[in-house]
C-alpha cells in the first residue's frame, strides 16, 4: 500500500480517513484544498454557468500536485491521497455539456499519461440524507447550496465509474454504521480491510454483510 487514494461522494469523510491513514502509516498526506477554486461557490449557485470554469481548474491543480508525487524525494514515501484525479471525469460528465465535454477529454488525455497510479483506492459510499447531515455539520460556505438531487446523481455516477474501475484493487466501504474517526475498533477494522485488498473489487460493511 505505498499510494493510496481515499475516494466518494461529497461529505463521505475522505479527508478524515486519509489524515488517519497518513498517521498510521506515517505517509505522506496529500489533501486537495477544494476551496481554493474561486469558482466554486458559484458553481453551487449556478452549475451551468460556471461548470466548465470550476471543472478545469480542478483538472489542471489536481494534475499539478500530483506530477510534484514523482519528484525523487517523494516517489519511495508512502503516500495518501484523499482524491483520485481519475474521479475528475466523474464530475466533468456529470456537469460539461457535449462540446465542453469533449474540450475537457482533450486537455485530460494529455495530462493523465503524468499522473502516479495507486496500489489501493478506498471507495467510501453513505446515503443522500448521512451525506447531506454530514455537509451541514461540517458546515463549510462553499457547500451551503448542494442539491439533494445534485448529491443523489452524484452518488450514481460515483457507483457507475467504480464498478468499472480497473486501475488498481478497490474496497467498496459503507460508511453508514462506520465511525472510524472516533472508534480505534472501527478503524482497526477498516485498516484489516485494506490490507486485505490486493486485487479487484472488495466490498467492507462494519456489520460484517457483504464482506
Amino acid at each position: 500500500m505505498r499510494y493510496i487514494c481515499i475516494e466518494g461522494p461529497i461529505g463521505v469523510g475522505k479527508t478524515a480517513l486519509a489524515g488517519l491513514l497518513a498517521q498510521r502509516l506515517e505517509a505522506k498526506l496529500v489533501s486537495e484544498a477544494a476551496e481554493e477554486n474561486p469558482f466554486l461557490e458559484k458553481f453551487y449557485r449556478d452549475m451551468r454557468n460556471y461548470a466548465f470554469q470550476t471543472q478545469l481548474f480542478f483538472l489542471l491543480s489536481r494534475h499539478q500536485q500530483q506530477r510534484e508525487l514523482l519528484q525523487p524525494e517523494l516517489f519511495h514515501h508512502t503516500m495518501v491521497s484523499d482524491y483520485l484525479f481519475d474521479k475528475d471525469r466523474v464530475f466533468a460528465h456529470l456537469n460539461l455539456t457535449e462540446h465542453e465535454l469533449a474540450l475537457y477529454d482533450r486537455i485530460y488525455e494529455f495530462l493523465a499519461p503524468e499522473i502516479p497510479k495507486p496500489n489501493l483506492v478506498v471507495y467510501l459510499q453513505a446515503r443522500v440524507d448521512v451525506l447531506l447531515a454530514r455537509i451541514r455539520q461540517r458546515a463549510r460556505q462553499f457547500e451551503a447550496n448542494i442539491a439533494p438531487e445534485y448529491l443523489e446523481e452524484l452518488a450514481d455516477a460515483y457507483n457507475h465509474f467504480f464498478m468499472h474501475y480497473e486501475t488498481a484493487p478497490v474496497l467498496i466501504v459503507n460508511t453508514e454504521r462506520l465511525d472510524f474517526v472516533t472508534s480505534r475498533e472501527d478503524f482497526s477494522e477498516l485498516f484489516r480491510a485494506m490490507e486485505e485488498t490486493t486485487a479487484g473489487r472488495r466490498f467492507y460493511s462494519p456489520r460484517g454483510q457483504g464482506r
